[in-house]
């Protein structure tokens, strides 16, 4: 349903309106429709803002998820260091030559099964993260 207004405007106003209107082939109502319809709605800055807000919050929850991620690998490789240097015996010289073998061989396992989870999109930050307790929990 339509319904009819009456309004005033500057003659300038008016001519820029009819010169439109001619150009392109469309009434001066259609045109003071869209311009009024243009002011009402948000305008492009506000949706860009909008925009980039949704993009900002995205990209926050990804750097703190990376933080939490580094926290973790930073703690499980200062453990191991820790529990290795105080659980590792010094080898004799005549068997440092075994021992690197044995090395060798255990550190191509464990590439290997890291790149089987890796294969199988499995994290240990995440199995890490699933375990601890939430906030509140077991403190």
């Amino acid at each position: 349903m339509r319904d009819r207004l009456h309004l005033s405007l500057p003659a300038e106003l008016i001519g820029r309106i009819n010169d439109i209107a001619e150009r392109k082939r469309v009434t001066r109502s259609a045109i003071v429709e869209a311009a009024v319809e243009s002011f009402l709605s948000p305008d492009h800055a506000d949706m860009q803002e909008a925009a980039l807000t949704r993009r900002l919050d995205r990209l926050s929850r990804q750097v703190a998820r990376l933080e939490r991620d580094q926290r973790i690998t930073t703690e499980t490789l200062a453990l191991f260091v820790r529990f290795w240097l105080t659980t590792t015996p010094p080898i004799a010289p005549e068997q440092q030559a075994a021992a690197q073998a044995k090395g060798r061989e255990r550190f191509d396992g464990f590439v290997e099964a890291l790149g089987k989870r890796v294969q199988k999109g499995r994290w240990f930050a995440e199995e890490v993260a699933g375990d601890a307790p939430q906030s509140g929990e077991g403190e």
